[in-house]
């Protein structure tokens, strides 16, 4: 019996034994895959937040646009134009099915906030401090967990069942250095935290204060100068509701605006396009760059430590707008180097063209300049495109298709400090084409949606190929993609075999285009705005 005893006993100890290193395993296992994905789920949390975001937007847009009183009660808009319409403005794409003089002031005022809202610079600050929140939720909570399970503690099996995973770096969470500025001295955490808040405030401001004073402008032009203001009179657009929504459009970047002819009846008015031309680069593709120039200012004039902190530590942040200093000096002369190589070329092409007639040497170089700083994501347009050069269309496709913060140059890699679970500080290397920087993908997956476009609007193709035709569906299916909305239009007059009751319309093109050809526009619009995901 003795024997047997001593068995049982020698196998007892094997079964904890084995029990204890599987245990042990597990632990390792789940941490490895923890760090391994965890960055992805943070991604994909992203995703699904963004995703759901635009997609209630477009709906709650939808309703309150069905619900709301229409302009006049002789044309009804069908329900697919107007959730075409909210999708459009809360991706800020600006493609258009319908006239826009039929909205009345209630739903111009809905689209403008669907315009605000669905705005780059908001949507980046949410998904700024939505991923700061899920990841501050993430510490707490395995802080939490290792707080009530210290390593020394003696209730061993009990961590072992629980299976708690904890990351060496969350060790050092709470551990961070010193950092002192003159008199005081602060957390390395907690300067960072109160940066962040800092930073929440200077966008917010940003944001408000470019739109007040772009409306106040657009405002005492229209007021002061007669022919805009005779425009507005005879349209039925009161001066108030066009100043604050074309503010806001521009801003935005989304391109509507109040009129049918979008900004084709203003392209006299030189000091207008001068007042929007500001905004549209304001509100995208130089938002980097003066975001640190407005920054460093603050910093300069209040002497405050937090503004430094986030010059210096740009990408800690983790604001995907806020870049460092080489970065978005070289984003700021891209910007401006592809504005002039547009300006140039277009005028070199279209300078005496069509659709500059009637216009004097100013008047073509304001609407020139504002059209092509409008080309890459506003979708604002002065001139008819249907008539521009097919060379200058090709441009444009390639031009609306690259990124708002392209660049050129390989800015190489930068050195981080990185604390491992000893704490340890370690060079780690950071890619700085990692973390909000946009490359230049493939158009490759947009080909699909270009031949079943083409394959839904097959007859009109055949019957109207003036009209319908690849070059103008590819130009729509990139403009609803990169989110810009520029469009050739429909024009009655290119007809074959004209129609006696076709009627000339201010539109865009996908406005002539079947139900199905606009829901997969639809969808293209929903895959551009969370395009940056797909990198």
């Amino acid at each position: 019996m003795g024997i047997f005893a001593s068995l049982g006993e020698k196998l007892e100890k094997f079964y904890n034994y084995s029990c204890y290193k599987m245990s042990s395993f597990r632990t390792y296992f789940l941490g490895f895959l923890c760090s391994l994905f965890d960055f992805h789920e943070l991604q994909l949390n992203s995703f699904v937040f963004q995703f759901f975001y635009y997609i209630i937007l477009s709906v709650l847009g939808f309703l309150a646009l069905k619900l709301s009183v229409m302009k006049t009660t002789t044309i009804r808009l069908a329900d697919l134009d107007l959730f075409f319409t909210a999708v459009s403005a809360s991706t800020v794409s600006s493609m258009s099915t319908v006239e826009m003089e039929l909205f009345s002031n209630s739903q111009l005022i809905v689209i403008t906030v669907l315009m605000l809202l669905g705005g780059e610079i908001f949507t980046s600050m949410l998904r700024f401090n939505f991923v700061r929140s899920n990841f501050a939720h993430k510490i707490k909570s395995i802080d939490s967990r290792v707080h009530d399970n210290p390593p020394n503690s003696k209730n061993f099996p009990g961590k072992i069942e629980s299976g708690l995973v904890v990351h060496p770096q969350v060790k050092d969470e709470k551990t961070s250095s010193i950092i002192e500025d003159g008199d005081k001295s602060l957390s390395g955490e907690h300067l960072r935290n109160v940066s962040i808040k800092l930073l929440n405030h200077v966008v917010i401001r940003y944001v408000f204060l470019v739109q007040i004073l772009g409306a106040g402008l657009i405002f005492l032009y229209v007021s002061f100068v007669p022919s805009a203001k005779e425009v507005l009179k005879n349209k039925g657009i009161q001066m108030q509701i066009f100043s604050i929504f074309t503010s806001v459009s521009t801003f935005s970047n989304c391109g509507f605006v109040p009129t049918n002819e979008n900004m084709k009846v203003f392209k006299k008015n030189s000091g207008l396009l001068l007042f929007l031309i500001p905004q549209v680069l304001l509100g995208n593709t130089l938002f980097a760059p003066a975001l640190r120039g407005v920054i460093w200012v603050l910093g300069k004039t209040t002497k405050r430590v937090e503004y430094g902190y986030m010059l210096n530590n740009s990408r800690e942040l983790g604001y995907s707008y806020l870049l460092p200093g080489l970065h978005s000096f070289v984003m700021a002369i891209v910007v401006l180097v592809l504005i002039a190589f547009e300006f140039l070329f277009f005028c070199s092409m279209e300078w005496n063209s069509e659709a500059l007639y009637g216009l004097d040497g100013n008047e073509k170089f304001v609407g020139s300049l504002f059209q092509v700083v409008n080309l890459r994501h506003t979708g604002e347009s002065v001139f008819d495109l249907s008539v521009v050069t097919p060379a200058v269309l090709v441009v444009f496709i390639v031009m609306m298709y690259l990124p708002a913060r392209a660049s050129f140059l390989n800015l190489g890699d930068k050195e981080l400090d990185v604390k491992n679970g000893e704490g340890e500080t370690k060079k780690k290397k950071m890619s700085l084409k990692g973390r909000g920087h946009d490359t230049f993908s493939p158009l490759f997956f947009l080909v699909p949606f270009v031949i079943f476009i083409c394959m839904t609007e097959r007859d009109k193709l055949k019957e109207d190929p003036l009209n319908f035709n690849v070059l103008s569906i590819t130009l729509e299916v990139i403009s609803a993609y990169a989110n810009v909305g520029l469009t050739t239009g429909y024009h009655c007059s290119l007809q074959l075999r004209p129609d006696p009751f076709c009627k000339p319309v201010w539109y865009g093109f996908v406005g002539r285009w079947s139900p199905g050809g606009k829901l997969l526009l639809v969808v293209v619009m929903f895959l551009g705005k969370l395009r940056k995901f797909g990198k």
